[in-house]
């Protein structure tokens, strides 16, 4: 675990941010706040809006997501927040910073030792052996290659690239090349991860194989991360927060279960509705208080599980209700076998 406690780290703070694409967005930027939609942007003066009012906490040492369909703006947004594309309006604050303001050298020592980014192509430099592409991020700050390859042969040990290490991208499987951009950000030892569709590109089972890589290294660095999906399974096994774009807006901020539970209109509703509520609800929130006078269940279950892994324990011990507790073992209340399948099932499931 990092020893940063994140009340003395800075998250990221994005306010009222404005994105309009052409040669002239200032002249724009007033009509779109007023309303003008991004339809009539294009159609009328040939501009492209980006991104509108775009105002998002990002929490230090958690995974935000931020996720739409293509052309939301997700991909626009993240690239606001290294400098790599400048807002028409707004602003990026980190420790007090606003990243808009900074000067060249400024933003370039930023983005060398607070932020690193993985790319969803991967961004290997083909002529560079797994060990160089590790490097690479040190090599350009000037450090001395005997303080720098140790460094990288722990990140590729780190993430079970061990005895690849004389390789090239060419001669590597994409999971595998996904795996040496993770292990080059990482040993950067920046603050802040930058994942812009980083597991797209990859198999199914590859790509739940790195989810899995990177909550375990999250576990245990706690970094600031982003990262940009269009898919609403990966957004709910990652995030700690999600915030959904739709062209170039943002309609919902919470939780994964806050947002299944409660989405905040028709667009959040119809696009969670497929989901598998039950790998996302987690016991606590549907648990009740013991009654008065009410003996708790011996059969004990953590609050934190999701209500598929809490059936398959309760079918697996012949109960039918159980003890919900907390991390630390306290009883919080109770929960039973119906009020599982209620919460499982939607509300349309149980209509019909």
């Amino acid at each position: 675990m990092t020893d940063i406690n994140d009340t003395q780290r800075s998250g990221i703070e994005i306010r009222n941010l404005y994105k309009i694409f052409g040669p002239t967005p200032e002249r724009y930027i007033d009509a779109v706040k007023a309303g003008m939609t991004k339809e009539e942007l294009n159609d009328k003066h040939n501009h492209v809006l980006g991104l509108r009012d775009i105002s998002l906490s990002l929490p230090p040492g958690k995974i935000s997501v931020i996720m739409g369909l293509s052309g939301s703006g997700k991909s626009t947004l993240i690239r606001h927040i290294n400098g790599l594309i400048a807002p028409t309006a707004g602003e990026i604050l980190y420790g007090g910073q606003d990243v808009v303001t900074m000067g060249t050298q400024e933003l370039r020592a930023f983005r060398r030792a607070t932020t690193a980014m993985v790319f969803q192509k991967f961004g290997l430099l083909p002529h560079r052996t797994v060990l160089e592409n590790t490097c690479y991020g040190l090599d350009v700050q000037g450090l001395p290659r005997s303080k720098v390859e140790p460094i990288a042969r722990k990140w590729i040990d780190r993430v079970g690239l061990s005895g690849f290490e004389d390789n090239y991208p060419a001669q590597l499987s994409g999971g595998m090349q996904q795996r040496v951009g993770l292990a080059r950000a990482l040993a950067n030892d920046v603050d802040i991860l930058l994942m812009d569709e980083a597991f797209s590109a990859l198999d199914p089972l590859i790509r739940m194989d790195m989810q899995k890589v990177l909550l375990e290294l999250q576990d245990e660095l706690q970094k600031t991360v982003v990262f940009i999906t269009h898919d609403l399974d990966e957004a709910l096994r990652l995030g700690d927060t999600i915030a959904l774009l739709r062209d170039g807006g943002l309609e919902q901020v919470g939780s994964g279960q806050d947002i299944v539970l409660r989405p905040a209109n028709d667009y959040i509703a119809e696009f969670v509705r497929e989901v598998n509520r039950g790998r996302v609800i987690r016991a606590d929130r549907i648990a009740r208080p013991l009654a008065e006078g009410e003996a708790p269940p011996a059969f004990k279950v953590e609050g934190s599980k999701v209500l598929e892994r809490v059936a398959r324990e309760m079918v697996a011990a012949g109960v039918e209700n159980a003890t919900v507790t907390d991390r630390k073992g306290v009883d919080i209340g109770v929960i039973e076998s119906a009020a599982i399948l209620s919460a499982i099932v939607t509300p349309t499931e149980l209509a019909s």
